[in-house]
């Protein structure tokens, strides 16, 4: 299983000393443009390079790695453009959109010298990305005829990761948060998705998500739609590497609004107390907060928990990205304050999530010394 015994016992020794090897942010862009009021799944697919959509906007990434230091990019992409709907899930790619996000990859991890996390943005759903988070056919759903299968899912898997096997510095992140389903079936599409990636011979890093959005505070929970919990699952998960991480998200406001009320400290709890129960380790790959010094000690807080606990190696700040504009990706309740992305601005010309948020308050917390060489590794550098 992924806990004590298969995964665990080989953590154990490096649970002793709390330290964040990948530190970052999220670059959002490969997946917009698909959006519809009328639910077109045809919509933005295959798109426009430059157009409908982009992956990094390669000067940002520069400033990111050269001045700030950060070591991590999650570069978020679409299956419906990676996978064409004509062919469906599985191991035919649309060889254009490949080329551009392969590009981004290899800038960020060859050129740069940094790490990238693949990022498929499908809330483990796939054919209709236009009403996204919530359109589309649950993958492995077997009561839908139109839904793509588990096993069309570990072949698609198969495919990027052995394209990508050969280059160290790729950490394969499953699914972007799934939610609204199965926990069993997010567990069996994930275990597809780590068989299928370690046949090819690929060893680096892979983060597997729950249930609830990959939410930490929901990760112990059970309702309707996030049954049974993620804790009750995810630690049987099995990779004979050894090299498999849990992948979460959190943010912390409600609904969408600009105001912090949810503290890292107590809603990462009972993640954290499962964590060390199974001898695991997780990364934070998605949270945000708003503009604005109310929600500086939230952020600190949090980086300073995982900072403080061993179970947890890295992070990724949401989120970046060439097509933001003066749009905020998060926490704006509407407000236009533009995003991470450098150079961004507010819509009045003012400054953006990255001179408050980033520059402000998450710079002067980056750890100084994080992963730079090596394979991606649940354990930092082999030894």
């Amino acid at each position: 299983m992924l806990g004590v015994g298969i995964i665990g016992l080989a953590l154990l020794a490096s649970k002793a000393a709390a330290k964040i090897l990948y530190a970052g942010v999220a670059e959002s862009g490969g997946e917009f443009g698909t959006w519809s009021p009328t639910s077109d799944p045809t919509t933005g697919i295959p798109g426009t390079f430059g157009k409908e959509y982009a992956f990094i906007s390669k000067p940002g990434v520069d400033v990111y790695v050269d001045e700030n230091k950060i070591n991590l990019f999650r570069v978020a992409f679409l299956l419906e453009r990676m996978c064409p709907p004509s062919t469906g899930l599985g191991a035919t790619f649309d060889e254009t959109y490949f080329g551009h996000f392969a590009d981004a990859v290899n800038y960020i991890t060859v050129t740069k010298g940094a790490y990238c996390l693949l990022d498929p943005h499908n809330y483990m759903r796939y054919n209709n990305p236009s009403q996204q988070p919530y359109s589309g056919s649950v993958i492995g759903n077997t009561s839908d005829p139109t839904a793509a299968t588990t096993a069309q899912f570990g072949a698609f898997w198969g495919q990027l990761a052995a394209r990508f096997k050969n280059n160290k510095k790729v950490i394969f992140g499953i699914m972007n948060e799934p939610h609204t389903m199965s926990t069993n079936l997010i567990f069996e599409n994930n275990q597809a998705a780590i068989d299928s990636i370690r046949k090819t011979g690929a060893k680096q890093l892979i983060l597997a998500p729950g249930n609830a959005w990959s939410g930490a505070r929901h990760w112990t929970e059970d309702w309707e739609g996030n049954s049974p919990s993620s804790s009750s699952v995810m630690h049987k998960l099995k990779d004979p590497l050894n090299n498999t991480a849990i992948d979460v998200h959190q943010y912390f406001e409600e609904g969408g609004s600009n105001i912090c009320t949810i503290s890292a400290p107590v809603v990462y709890a009972p993640l954290t107390a499962w964590l060390k129960q199974h001898g695991l380790k997780a990364m934070v790959t998605e949270w945000g907060a708003a503009n604005g010094t109310q929600c500086a000690q939230y952020v600190t807080d949090m980086l300073g928990y995982v900072a403080n606990n061993s179970e947890y190696i890295g992070w990724a700040a949401w989120a970046a990205g060439p097509l933001w504009g003066s749009y905020s990706p998060c926490c704006s309740n509407g407000q236009s304050w533009g995003s991470l992305e450098p150079g961004s601005k507010a819509a009045d010309g003012g400054p953006s999530l990255y001179d408050t948020v980033w520059l402000g308050v998450i710079q002067p917390l980056l750890p100084k010394k994080l992963q730079r060489t090596g394979i991606s590794s649940v354990k930092g550098v082999a030894s």
